[in-house]
């Protein structure tokens, strides 16, 4: 009876250990696939995705408060008002632990407000695949401004960032480009930050657009030709140069006659503006000269016999 007894006992202990483990196994299934079906639902973290673009500029912070200190100290202390730590941390929050192609205007709305300064009239240059020219003339001519001459070009030009979910919320590998998401920090802020220079626009403006583009001059997608042009105020601008310039020694695909330029003049005659059009404003076609001194388009006279 002893025997039959400490068999019981035995079976019985073997049967709740083994239930015991049955039931551990079912519980951390469970917990298994909850984890998984959970993981699947949440969202992947941009740093996971490799981007095209180059990633946030290395010292952003000491780039941009190191630009904002120049600008407004030395190069035009009139606005020395500015805070320029303001400016820094309206731009950090604007971003930092923000999806990168989930940026809105609203985020960067503080930032404009403090950055922006009035721009005097007949100083305003608009510019469409002629930045490196248009920026020469304007730092060998100060009776003109581009965007990027503005504190909020200034500051962001050639530079890069944007954020992440997760810690530390900059991401310095890769930011996207416009291709793989349009609500991206760098396309979101350049929009805003054009459409503010182009409302400021007074008096006479300036566009200096690329005469040798074999796809032509003006285009619709451009910065120019999608927010600018219909941000300029009829009301405040009184006249509308355009400077068509072809690279020295390179193709004229287009003058002042063709077939893109004529649609730029219609859209902004359609909104009353004045125009004018030139082929090779001469004084920036000079500042082209200056590398390229013997090509004869940069003869100032001929001799003739």
């Amino acid at each position: 009876m002893p025997f039959q007894q400490g068999s019981a006992r035995t079976r019985q202990r073997t049967v709740l250990l083994v239930g015991m483990v049955v039931l551990l196994a079912a519980l951390l299934l469970a917990v298994v696939l909850a984890s998984v079906l959970t993981h699947g639902k949440q969202e992947v973290s941009p740093r996971m995705l490799k981007w095209k673009d180059r990633g946030t500029t290395k010292n952003l912070q000491e780039v941009i408060l190191g630009r904002c200190y120049s600008y407004v100290m030395a190069r035009y202390p009139e606005l020395g008002d500015k805070d320029c730590l303001k400016i820094w941390e309206s731009l950090k929050h604007a971003f930092i632990y923000k999806n990168p192609c989930n940026i809105t205007s609203e985020d960067y709305q503080p930032l404009m407000e403090l950055a922006s300064h009035r721009i005097p009239c007949n100083k305003s240059l608009f510019w469409s695949k002629t930045s490196d020219l248009a920026h020469r003339y304007t730092k060998s001519n100060q009776n003109f401004l581009t965007l990027e001459d503005t504190l909020l070009g200034y500051m962001a030009d050639r530079v890069s960032w944007c954020g992440d979910p997760s810690a530390p919320g900059i991401n310095y590998e890769s930011c996207p480009k416009r291709s793989e998401c349009e609500s991206n920090p760098s396309s979101v802020f350049w929009k805003m930050a054009s459409k503010m220079f182009a409302e400021a626009a007074c008096g006479v403006v300036q566009v200096m657009l690329n005469g040798s583009v074999e796809a032509g001059a003006f285009r619709s997608s451009s910065i120019f030709g999608s927010i600018e042009i219909f941000n300029l105020n009829p009301d405040k601008v009184s006249e509308i140069h355009i400077w068509l310039m072809h690279d020295i020694g390179g193709p004229q695909s287009e003058s002042c006659s063709g077939h893109s330029i004529k649609r730029l003049k219609s859209i902004l005659e359609e909104r009353n503006f004045k125009i004018t059009c030139e082929d090779n404003y001469r004084p920036v076609q000079l500042l082209q000269c200056v590398h390229n001194p013997d090509h004869t388009h940069c003869r100032l006279c001929t001799n003739t016999t």
